[in-house]
């Protein structure tokens, strides 16, 4: 009973104070073209800016490292309602919806860590980065005929760097911290399980009389594959009665496990229909499949996407390269074609609404009836819960 009573309580909490300050390392992904300087300028004021000017040149690494994840988010998404998408000119990048600790938020946070680890170790093998020693010596094994090569140790260092850097940024010790740490460590985790050992044969023919072997980075693809498969499996989970540890908030889902999984607190926003408040701009005009011709089934299609709305078939013209030549010796030409292509695009609400829907008009206006009483209230019942508990624990104590 007391650990319902506990659940209850958390998940009320985050109803009144479901905002808090997202991440805010992301917008380096899209200054550090600009340079370490321009970096650290941008960075004064956060957790991290003491390690961003003592280490200027790993700055560059940690941006390229945040935009190869956003990248590979979008690429992963390109076909949910959620297509991990960006707000311009923000400086979250992401604006205000990962402000909820959705299994989307989670995702984020794993992608983009594990995108600075990727980076990072990347950097240290080129030998761009001063306080990275690659260690390139070679190491024999208990077989004679096997030794390592190659550099062994620049994932440990992206991890290290990734760790001090993305982790510093929480400094709250409250159940969103912990998933935040927990999501960022299962980014990381990845890139380093997700290694490929590669062996050269050396002898005879190539016999293998000798192998010389090296453990190289995964293509980040892989990665992030390997990261959508555990955003489908996210697991929901809420804090214990002590406030110290993050526990299955489904104790049925005996299967579950949260130490390897992605781990989420609230449940998604509807990605269906614009919200302002949350920087959602819906799926309006999104571009659609009528039939299930991508990969994953119902992914991308316009029953997905569109939420029930429907679709517009719409002719538009569009440049394409064509008549590909190859020049010798290094170089692909192509001229520049035009045509005319047939898109579907999903209806907005207020098409469906027009096209003769009342009962989705009348669900929508009540709807907006709701959200709008919720905003108004909020407070207000805050103060009455208040109140009521205050009664209730004089009444105990008389």
């Amino acid at each position: 009973m007391g650990r319902i009573l506990t659940i209850l309580v958390f998940n009320l909490l985050l109803g009144f104070f479901p905002m808090r300050t997202a991440s805010r390392w992301w917008f380096m992904s899209q200054v550090f073209q600009l340079g370490s300087k321009a970096i650290c300028n941008h960075a004064a004021g956060l957790p991290n800016f003491e390690l961003c000017r003592k280490n200027p040149d790993v700055m560059k690494s940690i941006g390229k490292g945040a935009k190869l994840g956003i990248e590979e988010c979008q690429r992963q998404m390109r076909d949910e309602r959620w297509n991990c998408f960006t707000v311009p000119q923000d400086f979250s990048v992401f604006g205000k919806v990962l402000k909820i600790a959705s299994r989307e938020t989670a995702f984020v946070y794993a992608i983009t860590s594990a995108g600075v680890v990727h980076e990072v170790a990347k950097a240290c093998i080129r030998g761009d980065l001063k306080n990275c020693f690659c260690n390139k010596t070679e190491l024999r094994s208990a077989r004679a005929d096997f030794k390592w090569s190659g550099c062994y140790d620049h994932i440990a260092h992206g991890i290290e760097v990734a760790k001090f850097f993305v982790d510093s940024d929480e400094r709250q010790n409250d159940a969103r911290a912990k998933m935040n740490l927990h999501n960022n460590l299962v980014g990381r985790t990845v890139v380093k399980n997700r290694t490929a050992v590669n062996c050269l044969c050396h002898g005879p023919s190539v016999s293998c009389v000798m192998q010389t072997c090296y453990r190289s980075l995964a293509p980040f693809s892989a990665v992030s594959r390997h990261l959508r498969e555990k955003y489908d499996k996210s697991v929901l989970v809420t804090i214990d009665q002590k406030g110290e540890k993050l526990v299955v908030a489904n104790q049925k889902a005996k299967n579950e496990s949260s130490r390897e999984s992605l781990v989420f607190l609230q449940k998604s926003p509807d990605y269906c229909v614009p919200n302002p408040d949350l920087n959602l701009p819906g799926t309006t005009g999104r571009v659609c499949y009528n039939g299930n011709t991508t990969t994953a089934a119902g992914n991308g299609t316009c029953g997905t996407l569109c939420c029930g709305r429907g679709f517009n078939a719409i002719r538009v013209k569009e440049e394409y390269k064509c008549n590909c030549s190859f020049v010798w010796c290094c170089d692909v030409k192509c001229s520049t074609c035009k045509g005319t292509v047939e898109k579907n695009v999903c209806k907005s609400l207020k098409e469906y609404i027009s096209e003769g829907n009342g009962k989705i008009k009348k669900d929508a206006e009540t709807a907006m009836i709701k959200q709008s009483r919720k905003e108004k209230n909020k407070n207000q019942s805050a103060l009455r819960r208040s109140d009521n508990d205050n009664r209730e624990l004089k009444t105990i104590k008389g």
